[in-house]
């Protein structure tokens, strides 16, 4: 079973860095691509907020390559320095979807609320994970009961899984949007619009691998913690 774990998270590592590559062999591809608009992706980003009545929605620029995102505490959207002032397909494709993460906000999109809503507690418990579940299983021997103080590690760590769960229709339907509006708002056409898909389509895989080494983590846990109680 433990052999059979290992070859799982493998595979999934492997599909995690490699949709890490792909993101950003993708974007830097489809960077060369030049929209007809000559839009940047700030103005890009500007011009899905104003169609959707959010002119509140600050759009800045930070440093770094894809560090792009969405902050709804200060009502933000940050682009960075490959996206902000880029004219091409994927610095357009990007720059809405974070845009698209604003109407999401804006709109209440249940899955984007109910992870924003256990961020607190998923960060708590994604360090309480490990020592519970240590401790749990260090206990046991004293009595059965404390076996439970590893459950409760797992679930903690359970949190962590479902934020990843949540993050995924959050991301596909981030890029949905930007793309619909990319295209009824005429920034992209033919060629460009079906470039910007493929890069918001490289960059949800990497949420697809996190899910799955998230998943196939907790698993394992679970499965210690059931082999300690048996024992």
């Amino acid at each position: 079973m433990d052999f059979k774990y290992i070859i799982l998270l493998l595979v999934a590592t492997v599909f995690s860095v490699w949709a890490s590559i792909k993101v950003n062999t993708t974007f830097k591809k489809y960077s060369s691509v030049r929209p007809a608009s000559g839009i940047t992706g700030a103005e890009a980003a500007r011009r899905v907020l104003d169609a959707n009545g959010l002119y509140n929605v600050r759009i800045e620029r930070i440093p770094g390559n894809l560090t792009d995102h969405f902050d709804p505490r200060s009502n933000v959207i940050r682009l960075s320095e490959s996206v902000y002032g880029a004219s091409s397909a994927s610095a357009i494709g990007v720059a809405a979807h974070e845009a698209g993460h604003a109407v999401q906000y804006a709109n209440g999109y249940v899955p984007l609320t109910l992870r924003n809503a256990i961020i607190p507690v998923t960060n708590i418990g994604s360090r309480l994970a490990m020592p519970l579940i240590l401790l749990g299983i260090l206990f046991a021997s004293a009595g059965t009961q404390f076996i439970y103080i590893a459950y409760i590690g797992v679930a903690c760590f359970a949190l962590s899984t479902l934020f990843q769960l949540l993050t995924l229709p959050t991301e596909f339907n981030a890029s949905r949007r930007a793309l619909d509006s990319i295209e009824s708002s005429g920034l992209l056409r033919g060629e460009e619009l079906s470039a910007a898909g493929k890069v918001l389509s490289a960059a949800a895989l990497t949420y697809v691998a996190a899910l799955a080494v998230s998943l196939l983590q907790l698993l394992r846990l679970l499965s210690i913690v059931n082999s300690n109680r048996r024992n």
